[in-house]
């Protein structure tokens, strides 16, 4: 089906393409409703194109020139090794139009009318895209968010995470405004591939939400790679100079970069919506208020994702779709569970989360076991590199279940994935110890602390 097609009424009229419409969109259709869904950028939203994937890929290639420099404790000589952005920036596109267009063809082939333009919201059952007007019993908004660039003189010179990708040229030197996730990640891929990187944050330490231990414990490990990380720092002002950005900062020093990317947060992606025109809400923060079932307060619009404040996760996008879908078509509800959503953060090293962090789990008043291990990874008792690696368990002391688990090192991400599956399922310490290790892998040290942390 295409968007050629005239059917101007529908039983589901989705805004916005990103994981989350796109997969409400594809099981409402499987259902038997009549959808049709509006996109005005890009197919796959923000993680496909401007986020997760691609971030990734950069991520996988920032990682050779460490490699490289590793190879010689294990007998390799290398010889010298230089970066192509052009190729890796190309290589990287054109993965995301083949993406693109798997999405287009996942919508059509679930029998989803697929429209391309901006869907404006005309009232509470009306939808207009590119002139025309579409009457719908639902209409679910999934938009996801936008950067936000903080308020200083000259910020229009600065770029964000949708820019970042695409530069024309490689930035030798890179001021990266920010302490989240998307900013210690690109600070990392930046690092790795050559560029020399300064890290602002405005509070004492970074990556809030975070365990403690691991916030500390990351903080270390990508100082020795050579980020400069500057803690209860801010930038005030940006200029042009004639050898690139001048950035002066809060306590008046001042730093001459190629490029400054801003990455201090997100907000809903909802200027072009019209809400005005219906009962939908928002909150303190400008995202929208929903209840439990996606619905807004308006009865027939709803809402999920990245837009209506949650965890700023594709799979919860996804996950909270076909909640939605299934509440609204079928007679089988799968509510989402929110419990044990397990994260990584793809900066180098790689952080991996489940479950509550220590001062989460005081704050309920749990007695708390904890166990701690840190270590050299295997790999660099030969490449020589100085990395270390820390892990942490966070154990309810009455029922022995393990609420916590964190890690900082080499493939963190997938080590964390799995242990979720098990937390999930409500593995107490006791299951861990029991566990038989895979050796050597530094998974196994997960099942192998055995002495808690003084």
């Amino acid at each position: 089906m295409s968007e050629t097609r005239k059917d101007t009424s529908c039983d589901l009229f989705v805004i916005g393409a990103g994981s989350g419409g796109v997969r409400a969109a594809r099981v409402a259709a499987s259902l038997g409703a009549k959808v049709i869904i509006a996109e005005n950028l890009y197919l796959g939203g923000t993680c496909v194109n401007v986020g997760c994937v691609p971030k990734k890929l950069y991520v996988y290639g920032s990682e050779f020139g460490k490699a490289f420099g590793d190879a010689a404790g294990f007998g390799w000589t290398v010889n010298e090794s230089s970066l192509d952005w052009a190729t890796l920036r190309d290589n990287k596109t054109r993965e995301i139009s083949r993406l693109n267009s798997i999405y287009n063809g996942l919508l059509e082939t679930s029998g989803a009318q697929v429209i391309h333009g901006t869907a404006t919201l005309v009232d509470p059952k009306t939808v207009e895209v590119n002139g025309s007007y579409y009457r719908a019993d639902k209409i679910l908004l999934a938009t996801g968010s936008w950067p936000t660039v903080p308020d200083f003189p000259g910020n229009e010179l600065s770029i964000t995470s949708n820019e970042i990708f695409d530069l024309d040229t490689f930035p030798s030197r890179l001021l990266v405004v920010g302490g989240g996730y998307i900013a210690t990640e690109f600070a990392g891929i930046f690092n790795g591939l050559g560029s020399q990187v300064t890290q602002l944050y405005r509070g004492d330490l970074f990556m809030r939400g975070f365990d403690d231990d691991i916030r500390r414990f990351a903080a270390d490990e990508i100082s020795k790679t050579g980020v400069d990380l500057r803690f209860n720092a801010n930038i005030a002002r940006l200029e042009q100079a004639a050898d690139g950005l001048l950035a002066t900062l809060t306590d008046g020093s001042t730093v001459t970069v190629d490029t400054v990317l801003c990455a201090t947060g997100r907000h809903p992606n909802i200027d072009s919506l019209n809400l005005g025109c219906t009962q939908v809400s928002l909150s303190a923060q400008g995202t929208i208020e929903i209840d439990p079932n996606y619905q807004t307060k308006e009865p027939s619009i709803f809402a999920l994702g990245d837009m209506t404040g949650g965890l700023q996760l594709t799979p919860v996008a996804i996950a909270e779709a076909m909640a939605f879908a299934y509440e609204q078509f079928s007679d089988t509800p799968k509510p989402v569970d929110y419990n044990m959503i397990p994260t990584a953060v793809f900066s180098q090293p790689n952080i991996g989360t489940v479950g509550l962090t220590e001062a989460e789990a005081r704050a309920k008043g749990l007695s708390l076991q904890i166990f701690k291990s840190e270590f050299k990874p295997m790999k660099h008792t030969l490449s020589g590199r100085n990395e270390r690696t820390l892990m942490k368990l966070i154990v309810d002391a009455e029922t022995d279940r393990v609420v916590g688990l964190h890690m900082v090192g080499p493939d963190a991400g997938e080590i964390c994935q799995g242990m979720a599956v098990a937390m999930k399922a409500g593995a107490t310490k006791q299951h861990f110890d029991d566990t038989i290790g895979i050796h050597p892998t530094a998974a196994e040290e997960f099942v192998t602390m055995r002495t808690p942390a003084a």
